[in-house]
């Protein structure tokens, strides 16, 4: 066999190990179209140019591509290359701090060997697409990955923490998601010393260490609506509760989830449940929706949105 046709099959192997976590030797044979004996060349070729493939013998044994001490080159095929490569472009302009120049960088890379029909694929996406993004409060990405490995290995964290009053604590707690918004990143955990579920905003937290506690992972809430619910009604003085004629998914249109909860009331029409600090800020914000709008709570708000009415009433009249 030529050294081409061997080197494609190297490169196909690759691409199957990266495709799943394990195969048997029969499974990357009958793939390959080879026997039991060239998978185990061609393995020993991935393993000579640095690519960590490790073995596991007996019935339930095969071979799974490890981590190894550097990062070798990955096999993306079209539909996995033009993914990686807007996402790339996404992320440019995202909130992690240092990771809009990591990913420039990163994307240089992949569209220098993305083939030309591929690199023009991507360029039409990014020609025709704007981005319109707060860019938010920027995140340490090393404190990303301390948390990020603290949710995977399940064990307690300890940081410093500034609360809304300007003071800052120490806080300790078992971490279980992290959850993005789209301007700020929140972290949902148990609090080991308040003895219940929390929110904490990333850009909050200073020196944050990952303990050696490990932890029994807990029945916890669903992680996203926690976070919503958290930043949407526990932060504001005032919680409304508004019925819409308007089904869900339009309301949701208007009302970003890190703003509002938007819940099916049935027959076309949706609950909307909105945080202020101001009442006349909440009337303005659910008339301004264009639906017809029924109040439920508080009783303040309808007093608030009947003072409001009768003000643009006489802004509206004319001598």
């Amino acid at each position: 066999m030529s050294v081409e046709a061997t080197t494609e099959r190297v490169l196909r192997l690759l691409a199957l190990l990266q495709r799943r976590p394990s195969w048997t030797a029969a499974e990357l044979a009958t793939e390959l179209g080879v026997t039991d004996r060239s998978v185990r060349r061609d393995v020993e070729r991935l393993r000579a140019l640095g690519y960590p493939v490790h073995a596991t013998a007996g019935v339930g044994g095969g071979y799974q591509l490890g981590a190894g001490t550097r990062l070798p080159p990955l096999l993306l095929d079209d539909e996995e290359a033009i993914a990686t490569a807007v996402s790339l472009r996404l992320a440019s302009g995202g909130t992690v701090a240092g990771s809009g120049e990591a990913a420039l960088r990163a994307l240089a890379k992949l569209d220098q060997v993305m083939p030309p029909r591929l690199r023009a694929e991507v360029r039409a996406v990014h020609g025709a697409t704007e981005t319109m993004a707060d860019p938010g409060v920027e995140i340490d990405a090393e404190l990303l990955v301390t948390l990020a490995r603290a949710c995977r290995d399940a064990v307690r964290v300890r940081f410093r923490y500034a609360a809304r009053d300007g003071g800052e604590r120490e806080r300790t707690v078992e971490p279980v998601r992290m959850v993005a918004t789209g301007r700020r990143w929140y972290l949902m955990a148990w609090d080991v010393d308040r003895d219940d579920w929390r929110t904490f905003r990333l850009d909050r937290m200073h020196e944050a260490v990952a303990t050696t506690w490990r932890f029994r992972a807990r029945e916890h809430p669903d992680p996203v609506a926690y976070v919503q619910r958290s930043v949407t009604e526990a932060p504001y003085q005032h919680l409304a509760r508004v019925r819409l004629h308007a089904p869900p998914d339009r309301v949701r249109e208007l009302i970003p989830p890190q703003v509002g909860r938007v819940e099916d009331d049935q027959d076309g029409w949706s609950v909307l449940v909105v945080g202020g600090e101001n009442l006349d800020w909440l009337a303005v914000h659910v008339a301004r929706l264009g639906f017809e709008a029924e109040i439920l709570d508080p009783p303040e708000l309808r007093k608030a949105a009947a003072a409001l009415a009768t003000r643009l009433a006489a802004m509206a009249a004319t001598d």
